[in-house]
């Protein structure tokens, strides 16, 4: 479980979280919507340690506040970046090959073949595509890339940063049906940031409303749906229909 206790995070003497808590219990996808500027990357920054921050931040109970980013991945925590971030000039499989690199001289080499394996079931259109460069992938599959890749390292929690930005409304369907099978069928818990409250809350157990760098409500998603200061904010006076 990830848990978070007091969290200010701070670029400079701005201080962008102001006394941040949440959870993230293991089996679960919870999510933080908010509009731009509201903190909400800061948060996942927070968490893999790019940013300077005060509070607790523990995963297993272990308290990460004071290891490196690289630490944090190798604890199993991996962030997939707003903006995919995959490696253009290399095909979709040197990018597979890329985030299996903590794992690769450990387990051996049918291991890796077996997740590039689950990686290709998950997302059949990297499987025709890999020995594409990633800079020749449509948006939708660059995202399936990233994902594909952080895959490759065996999270025990996921961090996804926006994964329909930029994206078709098909795609981001096909897109989202495929997060939620990593959470039900990998058991990967996943916290979750997202413009689309919308879909957001359709996938999550629970969810938070950050607000200025503030968490202002947080419920159950089917709950949140419905609340009548969500409806207005962020899901539009047409959302009941």
């Amino acid at each position: 479980m990830l848990k978070i206790k007091g969290l200010h995070a701070y670029y400079g003497s701005i201080e962008a979280l102001k006394g941040i808590d949440l959870e993230v219990p293991d089996g679960q996808i919870r999510c933080i919507i908010g509009a731009n500027g509201a903190g909400k990357t800061t948060i996942l920054k927070s968490i893999s340690r790019m940013v300077k921050t005060m509070g607790s931040i523990q995963w297993d109970g272990k308290e990460l506040t004071e290891i490196s980013s690289a630490k944090v991945a190798k604890e199993g925590i991996i962030h997939v970046p707003e903006g995919r971030h995959i490696f253009p000039g290399l095909t979709v499989y040197q990018n597979l090959e890329v985030g299996s690199i903590p794992w690769h001289g450990f387990f051996g080499r049918m291991s890796y073949d077996e997740d590039v394996e689950k990686v290709f079931n998950l997302f059949p259109r990297l499987r025709e595509r890999r020995d594409q460069k990633g800079w020749s992938l449509s948006g939708g599959e660059q995202q399936m890339l990233a994902i594909g890749r952080a895959l490759m390292a065996r999270p025990k929690l996921l961090l996804l940063d926006e994964p329909s930005m930029g994206l078709a409304p098909l795609v981001v369907e096909e897109l989202f049906q495929q997060i939620v099978a990593i959470n039900k069928e990998q058991q990967v818990p996943i916290l979750l940031i997202e413009q689309n409250a919308k879909l957001a809350l359709n996938v999550s157990d629970y969810g938070y409303i950050l607000e200025h760098g503030q968490i202002n409500i947080e419920g159950p998603a089917k709950e949140l749906k419905n609340d009548p200061r969500i409806l207005e904010a962020y899901l539009g006076k047409f959302a009941r229909k």
